[in-house]
């Protein structure tokens, strides 16, 4: 895997935070990452095609969200909640307790 550059915590945008949360795959990743700590990719995809799952991983690390790091030829993720909470205290709150649809 190419390692992306992950923003450093005072570079997130809240517009991109958002922008990553308005799609409802992304949204179930970072609350399913919240409960769970950590996960492969295989883990968190269902039975979507991996090209759309690599482009919603793509789209949550570029905002912010989560790192993945390899451990062996497996991708773990994991949210940045202490990144997240230092940058926009209260939001990841908001966000996990909100009401699904």
């Amino acid at each position: 895997m190419r390692h992306a550059r992950l923003p450093a915590p005072e570079e997130i945008a809240l517009e991109d935070v958002f922008h990553a949360l308005s799609d409802p795959f992304r949204l179930d990743v970072v609350r399913r990452l919240a409960a769970e700590g950590e996960a492969s990719c295989q883990a968190l995809e269902g039975d979507r095609p991996k090209s759309s799952v690599s482009h919603h991983f793509r789209v949550l690390r570029e905002a912010g969200l989560i790192r993945t790091r390899n451990e062996g030829v497996t991708r773990m993720n994991a949210l940045r909640r202490d990144d997240i909470e230092r940058r926009f205290p209260g939001l990841l709150a908001c966000i996990l307790t909100a009401k699904e649809d």
